[in-house]
């Protein structure tokens, strides 16, 4: 697992909010929704197309998380990652899904219906759980998710974002979801990615300005 650290500079830029570990004091569980991002066959198993090794040791802090949330009134929702060639809004930009052998792996590997495409085993989830395809590195593009929708027909203000990779999906719908007014708490010991320098320079970036960070244990104490 990461050892996560946030540059010293960034507290000391931010004394009002403290790198925002704490900035929201009053979180209403029943408003909350606990965003899994991406933690798919394809990402989470040896010899992957795209393993990250980390995304199996962060698997019991995200159950951890999941049955916290589910006890306490919240929603669980479970991202997955997908390539839909017949899809509205093709990605015309469409960065790891590159043109070439290797871009050509990832969209067989993440059709819909694929081994790679379903979530892990080892998540726990549940029945009242909701299960939402995405094509873009964030979840809050219109037109290729319904994340927005799901939030907001059930008037979920908070979410929580745990997840692969720290510094693509993760980060991506973190920032998305600041700036369309949600309050985020990024789970900082229930994210992965492929290089601790990756996962760590996503936390400053966060810290700054996007999320308040958290770890689990942090989490489920004042879910609790």
């Amino acid at each position: 697992m990461h050892k996560p650290q946030i540059a010293a500079e960034i507290p000391a830029k931010n004394p009002g909010h403290k790198t925002r570990r704490g900035a929201f004091k009053a979180i209403c569980p029943a408003r909350t929704a606990h965003i899994v991002v991406d933690l798919q066959n394809g990402f989470v198993e040896k010899d992957a197309p795209v393993e990250v090794p980390a995304a199996r040791l962060i698997m019991p802090n995200v159950n951890r998380i999941i049955r916290e949330v589910r006890r306490s009134g919240g929603l669980n929702i479970f991202l997955r990652f997908t390539h839909d060639p017949d899809e509205a809004m093709p990605w015309i930009i469409p960065g790891a899904l590159r043109p070439g052998a290797k871009g050509e792996l990832i969209r067989k590997a993440f059709a819909k219906g694929s081994y790679y495409w379903q979530l892990s085993a080892d998540l726990d989830i549940g029945a009242a759980d909701v299960v939402l395809d995405k094509t873009r590195y964030s979840a809050f593009i219109p037109g290729t998710c319904e994340l927005q929708s799901a939030l907001r027909v059930r008037n979920l203000d908070t979410v929580i974002i745990s997840g692969v990779l720290t510094n693509c999906c993760c980060e991506s719908t973190a920032r998305d979801a600041m700036q369309l007014n949600y309050k985020v708490i990024f789970v900082e010991d229930a994210n992965a990615a492929l290089a601790e320098a990756a996962h760590n320079g996503t936390l400053d970036n966060l810290a700054a300005l996007f999320a308040n960070l958290v770890s689990t244990e942090e989490l489920v104490d004042s879910l609790a």
